[in-house]
Parts: C-alpha cells; sequence; structure tokens
C-alpha cells in the first residue's frame, strides 16, 4: 500500500486559500453591515457565520479544483503544482 505524503508546502497553500476565501467572506460581512446600516460589533458577533461561509467557498473552490484536476488528467494535460 502507497503511503500518502502531505508536504508543509501544500499545507501552507491549502491554508493561504482558505484565509482568502475566511477575507472574501469577512469583507462580504462588512459590506451586509455597510448596506443594511447596522451596528458594527454585528462584524465581531457573526464570525461564526464568516467562517461557515469561507469554508463553503473553500468547499466550491475545491470542487472546481477537482473538476480542473479530473480534466486535465483526462485529456492528457499536465498541470502546474
Amino acid at each position: 500500500m502507497k503511503d500518502i505524503v502531505i508536504t508543509s508546502k501544500m499545507i501552507n497553500r491549502e491554508m493561504r486559500i482558505w484565509l482568502i476565501c475566511f477575507l472574501l467572506a469577512f469583507l462580504l460581512n462588512v459590506v451586509a453591515v455597510c448596506i443594511y446600516k447596522t451596528s458594527w460589533v454585528e462584524i465581531f458577533s457573526q464570525i461564526g457565520y464568516v467562517v461557515v461561509i469561507s469554508i463553503v467557498f473553500y468547499a466550491i473552490l475545491a470542487f472546481f479544483r477537482l473538476v480542473a484536476y479530473g480534466l486535465s488528467k483526462a485529456l492528457g494535460i499536465r498541470m502546474k503544482k
């Protein structure tokens, strides 16, 4: 059985991708506070929702990355790692 090795480079790349998703969700929260003219405390009180939304963004992005990987393997295209 072949071992699966997850390098620190791969972990750092995925953490950066999730951080971008988190920042996008946080920015979306700030925009919502501005649009609906609510209290700025909502930015911190709704952080749980921001984390969940960032995970959803990450999952959607992972799906598209998986589709791209599958298509590259099917078509024989070499993708950059």
